[in-house]
């Protein structure tokens, strides 16, 4: 009987595993969206943060980059295995604090503010974005950037969606993600306070099937006070 495990501490776990012992640390020269090198925009979308936080950073080739770059960075991801390999990793870089933990629990529990949140193919697509997009915009410095990508997903999925791994003994694993098109994210963080967002699907390059559809919004520079109206 075919054993499923719905534990995402486990799925991510499994995610890029060092198969053949601890592997060295990669050569990282460009900030990406998407999963083809030099295709699409760069670090440009963030604008220019002095504090970044990355919500589901796996190996944290991107955090790493930024910190190199002068930005204070720090990376969360929810697997301890991952966390684990990008400290080994990146123990040289000073400006990048890496953080274990669920993106929610985190935002909820973090008092720091940051001129930057991002997430790459991360937590932002494995989360219930009407929990964590209110969570962001709290951490969010006024006119703070919020921006992510995920891969483009069948038109006739939407809303929350398992996704299906191969774990060991032939275990097959679930974790939840939430499939929208850009024009529902779009709608998702207007509704939860965000200006100046833009949703799209980069195609993805010749001979290659999978876009990468790329959210950019913005926190406003002041709060809105809904209960003021105006003065006569």
């Amino acid at each position: 009987m075919l054993r499923t495990s719905h534990d995402p501490v486990f799925f991510w776990d499994r995610y890029k595993p060092d198969r053949d012992g601890p592997a060295p640390p990669p050569e990282v020269t460009a900030f990406e969206w998407t999963q083809y090198e030099g295709h699409g925009p760069g670090a440009e979308l963030l604008g220019r943060p002095r504090t970044a936080l990355e919500l589901g950073a796996a190996e944290c080739r991107e955090a790493s980059w930024l910190a190199r770059r002068g930005v204070r960075v720090t990376a969360l991801d929810l697997s301890p295995v991952q966390v684990e390999r990008a400290r080994r990793w990146w123990k040289d870089v000073p400006a990048l604090t890496i953080e274990e933990g669920e993106a929610c629990s985190f935002l909820r529990g973090d008092d720091q503010t940051y001129d930057a949140v991002y997430s790459i193919w991360g937590a932002v697509w494995f989360t219930a974005p009407d929990e964590l997009f209110p969570l962001v915009a709290k951490r969010l410095s006024p006119g703070g950037v919020f921006t992510f990508s995920h891969g483009e997903t069948p038109q006739h999925l939407t809303g929350r969606q398992p996704m299906y791994g191969k774990g060991p003994e032939g275990r097959e694993m679930t974790v939840d993600r939430w499939c929208h098109p850009p024009e529902t994210w779009a709608d998702i963080a207007h509704k939860h306070g965000f200006v100046d967002v833009e949703a799209r699907c980069l195609p993805a390059p010749t001979g290659q099937a999978l876009g990468t559809i790329i959210v950019e919004a913005r926190l406003p520079e002041q709060a809105v006070d809904a209960t003021s109206g105006p003065r006569g």
